[in-house]
């Protein structure tokens, strides 16, 4: 299916000191008893000005970092339409090299817990990582701010629980020497293996990047200035999203990672398109719900892996807390993946960064090292490789982080005879359950199928599967049984999980042919004449029109002056340029 007729995808539906000048103001002018019931009352704070409404002016702003600093827990922020060039990395003194590790740092930087941002309108409040001066969301490579090559975050919300952030669009927050290139992120501590960050949401969410420059004229794919991630939770947990939108960007759309099997995390109505990889999710388990999303034109849609070294601990594990059940699956797997279409993702020419580079072009959803996951009641359609990919995460360290590739749960591949890589984790105790599937595995290589399985240790959990169907033909399934009968007997076997047999260097099930095709669809070998679409030139497409806005942006809103009544006071709009 061709970009320009795609199914359709939006289905219905220096802080410190400014925050103490403003408290010692406020005090001067109302007295102590007054802080007191401040502090224990939300109060709305406006961003610009929104159909010329009359605000206090000890309430309004023209940044939103400067409502966010003076703002207490529970307060709601309005931004009225406007272009926002936020510079909260810089305005209030330049990051620490210790800021620049963590990620600790952005445009708008939310320390307070409970805050609530709230756009006016989804498509015309815009957070802008260019320059002042620039044009809306420029493209432009004199109009990007880079923080002097350290790189750009846009909204962080830094260890602050219950910070919600709706109705609104971030980008070009590019990526730099420091841990940056995201648009908005939830962050509880970026690399420290620890949950720091309770409850979130995001709703009504647009993150975008107009700007790519390649490293190396020879690999017009890789990025050395361009955007990693759109909307991103790391060590955090208990978190929604709702109705967001992410194209362009060199990593994922969208991350959820590093929450060992406590991430509690749903995502709803997502579409996610020209990405490297719609979704990403490095040791993300425990209940992650992805539903009635969209992944499409990604070079790969959906990617789920566990990993030694990066957003630790290992493995990524879908299993229930406890001796729990699902009341999605019905099974100890908390980590569902259901009732979404994968389509088309067969791009090669988006921007790419680092590892998410070897997510195989032409795959809808690939459980990469993952453990306990569910894939269920979607739809794959014309994904040219696979449909749907079980396949192990290829490490190159044997440890990291204090951790070692054999204590969680991987295989040293020295011993399993692989050159090349370190450590493998295989994709064990997986199911897929009731897809229907179409026009997958069109490339035309050998293994290329709706499914492919791949495991390389004997003795592991096997995956399952139960009830995938084919719309036009027989469903394929590409896995080590040696022939089509055996390959039809396993797609259902009789527990999820049940160990391989231990047979020869590399496990019985393990399909050579499946694992060298994987291997060069990532670029992990260089094969000759493969039929992969390579990358020729990157392109930056535009986010699509009338992405839809929250229908009643007041809602839940305490009464005020843009909301009298929890109603918006009128249609009109208009903001100043921050």
């Amino acid at each position: 299916m061709s970009h320009g007729n795609r199914h359709p995808k939006i289905r219905p539906i220096g802080i410190a000191m400014g925050a103490g000048l403003l408290a010692c103001a406020l005090l001067a002018m109302v007295g102590a008893p007054a802080a007191s019931a401040r502090a224990s009352t939300p109060q709305v704070l406006y961003v610009g000005t929104f159909h010329g409404i009359t605000t206090p002016a000890a309430s309004t702003f023209t940044t939103i970092q400067k409502a966010v600093t003076a703002a207490t827990k529970g307060d709601w922020i309005l931004i009225a339409p406007g272009d926002y060039h936020e510079t909260g990395d810089t305005g209030y003194g330049a990051p620490t090299s210790q800021q620049l590790g963590e990620g600790y740092y952005g445009g708008v930087i939310v320390t307070t817990s409970g805050l609530h941002l709230r756009g006016m309108d989804r498509n015309s409040v815009i957070v802008d990582g260019t320059s002042a001066s620039a044009s809306t969301c420029s493209s432009a490579p004199s109009d990007q701010n880079s923080l002097g090559g350290e790189g750009r975050n846009g909204i962080v919300i830094w260890k602050a629980k219950g910070v919600s952030v709706d109705n609104l669009t971030v980008c070009n927050f590019i990526a730099g020497s420091g841990n940056a290139g995201n648009e908005i992120w939830w962050n509880g501590g970026a690399g420290s293996g620890k949950i720091g960050l309770k409850g979130y949401s995001g709703s009504y969410l647009t993150a975008t990047s107009t700007y790519f420059v390649n490293s190396d004229p020879s690999n017009k794919d890789i990025c050395a200035t361009c955007a990693l991630y759109g909307i991103f939770a790391s060590d955090s947990t208990g978190g929604t999203w709702n109705q967001i939108y992410a194209n362009n960007f060199s990593d994922s759309g969208m991350y959820v990672g590093a929450c060992h099997r406590k991430c509690d995390v749903t995502v709803d109505n997502a579409t996610m398109e020209d990405n490297a990889l719609g979704y990403s999710g490095t040791n993300s388990g425990g209940q992650v719900t992805i539903e009635n999303s969209t992944f499409d034109n990604n070079k790969e849609g959906v990617d789920t892996n566990t990993a030694l070294t990066g957003d630790p601990p290992p493995p990524q594990d879908g299993r229930c807390s406890g001796k729990s059940t699902s009341p999605i699956t019905h099974t100890n797997s908390c980590w569902a993946f259901i009732g979404n279409l994968v389509e088309s993702n067969n791009n090669p020419n988006v921007p790419v960064a680092g590892t998410a580079g070897l997510g195989p072009t032409g795959t809808g959803l690939t459980v990469s090292g993952g453990r306990d996951d569910t894939v269920m009641d979607n739809e794959f359609l014309d994904n040219g490789a696979w449909g749907m990919l079980f396949v192990p995460y290829p490490d190159s360290n044997t440890s990291s982080d204090g951790k070692t590739c054999t204590k969680t749960g991987g295989m040293l591949a020295t011993s399993l005879g692989v050159s090349g890589v370190a450590c493998l984790y295989d994709p064990e105790g997986d199911a897929a359950v009731n897809n229907k599937f179409s026009g997958n595995g069109t490339f035309g290589n050998p293994s290329n199928a709706d499914l492919g399985n791949l495991l390389v240790g004997g003795g592991t959990p096997e995956n399952c599967f139960s009830g995938n169907t084919e719309w036009n033909s027989s469903f394929t399934l590409q896995t080590g049984a040696a022939t089509s009968a055996d390959a039809k007997a396993s797609l259902t076997p009789s527990t999820c999980g049940t160990k391989t047999p231990r047979a020869g260097l590399l496990g019985a099930n393990t399909d050579t042919t499946l694992l060298t095709q994987a291997e060069c669809d990532s670029g992990v070998l260089a094969c000759s004449g493969s039929g992969y679409p390579q990358a020729t030139s990157v392109v930056i497409h535009p986010i699509p029109p009338g992405l839809p806005s929250m229908p009643n942006p007041c809602v839940g809103v305490p009464t005020n002056a843009w909301c009298p009544g929890g109603s918006p006071a009128a249609k009109g709009r208009s903001a100043p340029r921050s």
